[in-house]
């Protein structure tokens, strides 16, 4: 029943799709006639990070990604009271996250980054309702921000 659930989720969230968002693909571009030697450009918008902010984005980033790996499992065990306290924990509109989305002086980073927290604070409540479904639909839209901010920003 588990990995059912576990199928099921990442189906989800792999399959969501946020009409708003447009998809920015790397360009490729051929440096030889042969084409052995290929250059992809990307495309993402650089926040121009020094290697300090670099490393500590890497560090929330993946934080933020050990609390949705969290939330699954604990959705998987139908646990979500204590789903919901990790959604708003770790990923919600905490004063924290408030500071780190408007500490890199870019303002769309910073709108999507505050959306982003906004949908956690709201997939948190859903939780509460412990029904799987609407639960997996809130996830689904939160995690449809972490596609659209990693489709767009580049450090």
């Amino acid at each position: 029943m588990k990995k059912i659930f576990l199928v099921l989720v990442i189906f989800a969230t792999i399959t969501s799709c946020n009409e708003k968002t447009k998809d920015v693909k790397p360009e490729v571009i051929s440096l030889s006639e042969d084409k052995s030697d290929i250059e992809v450009i990307d495309k993402r918008i650089s926040l121009e990070l020094n290697p300090m902010q670099k490393q500590h984005q890497l560090e929330h980033m993946r934080d933020h990604l050990e609390a949705v790996q969290a939330i699954i499992a604990l959705l998987a065990e139908d646990k979500y009271e204590i789903a919901s306290r990790v959604a708003y924990k770790k990923l919600g509109s905490t004063t924290e996250m408030k500071m780190m989305c408007g500490s890199f002086g870019h303002k769309q980073f910073e709108t999507l980054g505050l959306e982003f927290h906004k949908s956690a604070d709201e997939m948190s409540e859903v939780f509460k309702t412990k029904n799987k479904n609407k639960s997996l639909e809130a996830l689904s839209n939160t995690m449809n921000y972490c596609k659209q901010c990693h489709q767009t920003f580049r450090q």
